[in-house]
């Protein structure tokens, strides 16, 4: 008898609930990893994502074949090539039991159901598990038994959960028999173009570095210091975690340890709340599938009237809007892949608020750029910067740029960096250059009013509203 792993979004030996059911008897273990670019394309995959995932799968080759278990790369351009592709190898290998973890995107589980009733029928028995989330999907739910739509109730509940339910991770499986060639695909996929340097080094064993590293170098200090996009204050593991190299259970886990050593409880309190919006950001997803597709998540707001893209939205992305510090991210973005979390949420506002151009665009952009593009994450983030998703901002709320810059950026360091037309201006003129004075040549005028186009979005809403 032979088990299948399949593995997907969870890159990793450790905690690995798929894995470790399958290695729990003495049966003949395979594994397998599906190449989709046709569907990446889709999901709009960045050529650094693509870049990151290949090199990951092909490291946990590595390690799978060292402990007995071969891994084959299967190519099914989409999700519906990936079904008879996976028939195929359980035919020629005798499988009796596939094992999975669960994803949690509609296109994903309509996938999922499909394989399910495609391959049953044949008594190849089918086990899903539940991942991603430090507490699964399904158990954070109010009195009525409804799902959490306001993120405090459900960290609140979450955290009381995981107290009378401590996540439980799962070891790496012993070795089966004497190692095995790896088996190793092309990292390069040439459809998607070129990629950035990769921003964090490849590996489950780099990953949990930074995650020992961060834990016990810095986050102590990372309520104080995770706005500020000039210094090193955030943990940077947003790629292994997008990609399932970590799982959050093994972040939660790993943090509550560090604060029982001691140190700035503040800090690590605060980086376990954003495990936590991670989590509630998921549970949407699982819960409301509509925003899988595209949707808003508050319904009414679907009938607001957003302004064509036009000029101005190929300012936003090339970073050349005349505003620094969202210039400066929106390169940060595209030279590096990723981009300060602070910032994600100012240049999203500015794209939804000042220029009113439909969130739906600004997310597709982030996907086709993020290293660590995760839709939970990503399709939550614009929402909330939009006024359209769960726990949104109000709509009345809308970042000044230039305010969010002399605040978190008050030397002007991040700006600088990113923007060196402008590196030359002192503290005080560098966050608002139009503001007196002569713009330095090369760097455009503001191609919005900030006050007035505040008001403009606020007016709409309200219209909305009434």
């Amino acid at each position: 008898m032979t088990q299948l792993v399949w593995f997907r979004n969870d890159l990793r030996l450790a905690d690995n609930p798929a894995l470790t059911a399958a290695c729990s008897d003495r049966d003949r273990v395979i594994a397998c990893f599906i190449v989709s670019p046709g569907q990446w394309r889709q999901h709009d995959w960045s050529a650094a994502r693509v870049r990151f995932v290949l090199a990951h799968a092909n490291e946990l080759s590595r390690q799978l074949a060292a402990l007995g278990i071969s891994l084959t790369f299967l190519r099914a351009d989409t999700f519906a090539d990936a079904i008879p592709a996976l028939a195929t190898l359980c035919r020629q290998h005798d499988v009796t039991h596939l094992h999975f973890n669960e994803e949690y995107g509609i296109n994903e589980r309509r996938r999922d159901k499909q394989l399910k009733d495609a391959l049953s029928t044949s008594g190849l028995a089918i086990s899903k598990y539940r991942d991603q989330c430090a507490a699964p999907v399904g158990s954070i739910l109010t009195r009525q038994q409804e799902p959490y739509s306001v993120f405090t109730p459900f960290a609140r509940n979450w955290r009381q959960w995981l107290d009378d339910n401590p996540p439980q991770l799962h070891p790496v499986p012993t070795a089966r028999g004497e190692a095995v060639a790896a088996a190793q695909v092309e990292t390069g996929l040439d459809e998607f173009g070129p990629a950035p340097a990769a921003l964090v080094p490849c590996g489950e064993e780099a990953a949990h570095r930074q995650l020992e590293a961060f834990l016990t170098e810095r986050a102590g200090q990372y309520k104080a210091q995770r706005d500020i996009p000039a210094i090193n204050g955030t943990s940077q593991l947003s790629p292994y975690l997008a990609n399932g190299v970590l799982s959050g259970r093994q972040c939660l886990v790993a943090a509550r340890q560090a604060q029982a050593m001691g140190g700035n409880q503040e800090g690590f309190t605060t980086w376990i709340n954003e495990i936590a919006w991670r989590d509630f950001y998921i549970h949407i997803l699982w819960h409301y599938p509509r925003i899988s597709m595209h949707r808003a998540f508050k319904p009414e707001t679907e009938a607001l009237v957003w302004n064509p893209p036009g000029e101005a939205f190929e300012a936003w992305k090339e970073g050349q809007t005349g505003v620094p510090i969202v210039d400066a991210a929106m390169r940060q973005l595209r030279q590096t892949g990723w981009m300060h979390n602070r910032l994600r949420m100012i240049t999203a506002m500015f794209l939804t608020k000042n220029l009113f151009i439909d969130w739906r665009l600004g997310e597709q952009w982030f996907m086709n750029q993020l290293v660590d593009g995760f839709l939970a994450s990503n399709n939550g983030g614009w929402q909330w910067s939009a006024s359209t998703g769960t726990d949104a901002a109000p709509y009345f709320r809308v970042f000044n740029p230039a305010t969010q810059s002399e605040r978190f950026d008050p030397d002007g360091e991040f700006i600088r960096h990113y923007v060196p037309e402008l590196a030359k201006l002192d503290a005080r003129r560098i966050h608002q250059p139009w503001a007196g004075g002569v713009i330095p040549k090369g760097y455009p005028r503001p191609i919005v009013d900030l006050k007035e186009s505040r008001k403009e979005a606020i007016a709409r809403f309200q219209a909305l509203k009434d």
